[in-house]
């Protein structure tokens, strides 16, 4: 032993590599995911899947979007939950928020008047009619 120093040099720096990975083998880099979803908001009906597939599948979606001069719009986690969904099928509820908020994207983008405006709005003037009524029929009834 070289000097009073007990330790051991095992020539390990830390590192944060695994150690057990073979150092000639690359990690497999995840497939990309792509859907289509057919807007059908004028028509009053939830938008519905009308594509999706992982890797070449996904890449042609995207080709062909980018073609035709569809906006596209990368959520990874909404995309795998849509590719489960069944071609033609409705989006289901859980992803209502997040498609409402692409399609009004899309749609300011395309200088269109955003239909979810419409419809809040609509909610809204109905919600404050229905307090409007409850205040008149509270002012109405005689003090007991």
């Amino acid at each position: 032993m070289a000097g009073d120093d007990d330790t051991f040099d095992d020539g390990y720096t830390g590192s944060d590599e695994d150690p057990l990975i073979p150092l000639n083998i690359k990690k497999k880099e995840a497939q990309q995911t792509a859907v289509a979803l057919q807007d059908r908001t004028k028509e009053r009906r939830v938008p519905k899947v009308v594509a999706a597939g992982r890797g070449k599948i996904a890449e042609q979606i995207l080709q062909l979007a980018y073609e035709n001069d569809i906006k596209v719009r990368e959520d990874s986690a909404l995309a795998e939950m849509l590719a489960t969904v069944e071609l033609d099928s409705p989006i289901p509820s859980e992803a209502f928020a997040a498609v409402a908020e692409i399609l009004a994207y899309i749609y300011k983008a395309n200088g269109e008047p955003n239909p979810f405006d419409a419809v809040l709005r609509d909610a809204m003037d109905r919600m404050k009619d229905d307090s409007q009524s409850e205040d008149d029929e509270t002012e109405s009834k005689p003090d007991e």
